[in-house]
């Protein structure tokens, strides 16, 4: 079961449309203000949740009670953590989250850290908006120029240390590179795809991998 989820972050309603036109998805969850977005949509979801302390008054009532999953404001989690174990209770194979980007970069930070529950479960997930796609990786891993969200790739540590870094087919190769938090952590920036088909090699750890199209 694919799943999308969208949360309150920055998202134009025309860049969430784009997710709805193939008709891939088998469950949406809206959490918290992302429900605005899929209201100026018409697009009924399949759950609601949050605290709605930054929704839009009155806006709850045009929604069945059932799908609706009200949290208590004085909370350890954010409403994004809460929309993606939802997800995971269900059982789902794939997890796209929108709107978990934006100008609070407290919550975008906050966002990449929460990909290591859908890790930990075994469920792929990735983080996109208009110019990137976001996943945590931590096995060999193929990218293919066709299905690759932009020629421009970063790979960052997101344990203290990602060991056996080997890069093939991008333009700045690696072979065997434990790379650290603390030190040449830049070494993974901006990369490019040269070939149609990329491999990222690691051996132990956890990297940040971020497709970009600008």
């Amino acid at each position: 079961m694919k799943t999308l989820i969208i949360t309150g972050g920055k998202i134009s309603a025309d860049f969430a449309l784009t997710f709805f036109e193939k008709k891939e998805y088998d469950c949406v969850i809206a959490a918290d203000k992302g429900l605005e977005v899929l209201d100026k949509l018409c697009i009924k979801p399949d759950y609601i949740i949050g605290d709605f302390d930054s929704l839009t008054a009155g806006i709850l009532c045009e929604y069945q009670e059932e799908k609706i999953v009200k949290l208590n404001p004085e909370k350890d989690f954010t409403d994004t953590e809460a929309a993606i174990r939802l997800a995971i209770d269900k059982g789902v194979d794939s997890i796209t989250i929108i709107g978990a980007t934006g100008t609070r970069l407290d919550h975008v930070i906050a966002n990449i850290s929460l990909l290591m529950i859908p890790l930990e479960a075994g469920v792929p997930a990735y983080i996109i908006d208009e110019n990137n796609r976001i996943r945590l990786i931590d096995k060999t891993t193929e990218l293919t120029r066709e299905d690759c969200f932009g020629d421009n790739v970063s790979l960052i540590p997101y344990s203290d240390e990602v060991t056996g870094v080997t890069l093939k087919g991008f333009y700045y190769s690696l072979s065997n590179k434990n790379i650290s938090k603390f030190k040449e952590l830049s070494l993974g920036i901006s990369n490019k795809i040269t070939e149609d088909k990329c491999i990222i090699e690691i051996n132990n750890g956890i990297m940040i991998v971020i497709e970009s199209r600008d």
